[in-house]
């Protein structure tokens, strides 16, 4: 399947893989109100497809030098108009943006090739796994504006912890790629030539798992993230894993283990590949 629109482009590969792009490299693939609205619609669709199973992983990039320069300055021209309402409906749409790709069933990965300023450290903050070049940098710069990076807070915090978030949210200053590796911002960095590469191989780590498995897994870790140490949460993980070992896949995976052979799952997905290499 494939889906090109105006700024973004979204392709799921025989595998079962998602491939969604930003295309907006002549501004540095920076935000405005079509590409959020564009992007909202695939994580609809991806939502739906993740949850049934028919999309394994999502890959989120972008083409050109930048991941992404954040919000666009003709859009942010415009919101100088907007009243306090019209503001308010903006930024819920870029909030809904982050929540979307943040609660998306199955794992995703983040391909950073460039700058990611502003709103596009939140999309990296809200990927499972970052990897990214190392020519990678990333800055809230929100305040250098007379804004605040409120919308993608809460995920940024997540990633890098309260103080360090402190610290770049008031400073605006750039963390080169290893210093996103050494904050939590980014988990591999790689030379920039061999960026494809990696992301690629992590897709195929990721494939190994069982689907319905990392479903509940990263379901399971949004709950937990909540209350860690309470009575309705250990009941949860009970539930949990309970519920895993007697299902199909849970059945499966535990006499592929002891039958020293490979699950379905993952002789589907190298079956699939195999045409590939």
């Amino acid at each position: 399947m494939t889906s090109t629109t105006a700024f973004s482009n979204l392709r799921i590969d025989e595998r079962g893989v998602a491939w969604l792009l930003l295309n907006r490299p002549e501004v540095h693939n920076a935000f405005d109100d079509s590409l959020i609205a564009e992007l909202n619609a695939h994580l609809s669709y991806l939502h739906d497809g993740a949850t049934a199973g028919e999309v394994r992983a999502v890959v989120l990039g972008s083409k050109g030098k930048s991941f992404s320069a954040g919000a666009d300055l003709n859009w942010m021209k415009r919101m100088v108009d907007y009243d306090l309402e019209g503001n308010l409906a903006d930024s819920r749409k870029l909030s809904a943006l982050m929540h979307g790709l943040d609660t998306l069933p199955c794992p995703t990965v983040c391909r950073v090739q460039g700058a990611a300023y502003g709103g596009a450290v939140g999309l990296a903050a809200c990927c499972d796994v970052v990897i990214a070049s190392e020519q990678a940098t990333f800055c809230l710069s929100e305040v250098k504006i007379g804004l605040s990076p409120a919308v993608i807070s809460p995920y940024v915090q997540r990633a890098l912890g309260e103080r360090q978030t402190r610290r770049y949210a008031l400073t605006a200053e750039i963390m080169d790629a290893q210093t996103a590796l050494k904050l939590g911002l980014a988990h591999k960095i790689v030379a920039h030539e061999t960026l494809d590469s990696a992301v690629e191989a992590m897709v195929t780590t990721l494939l190994t798992g069982s689907p319905q498995a990392q479903r509940a897994t990263k379901a399971l870790l949004a709950s937990v993230a909540q209350a860690p140490d309470s009575d309705a949460t250990r009941e949860h993980t009970c539930q949990v894993i309970s519920k895993l070992r007697v299902s199909q896949e849970g059945q499966e995976g535990l006499s592929s283990f002891f039958d020293k052979r490979r699950p379905a799952w993952a002789q589907q997905e190298n079956s699939a590949a195999e045409p590939r290499s």
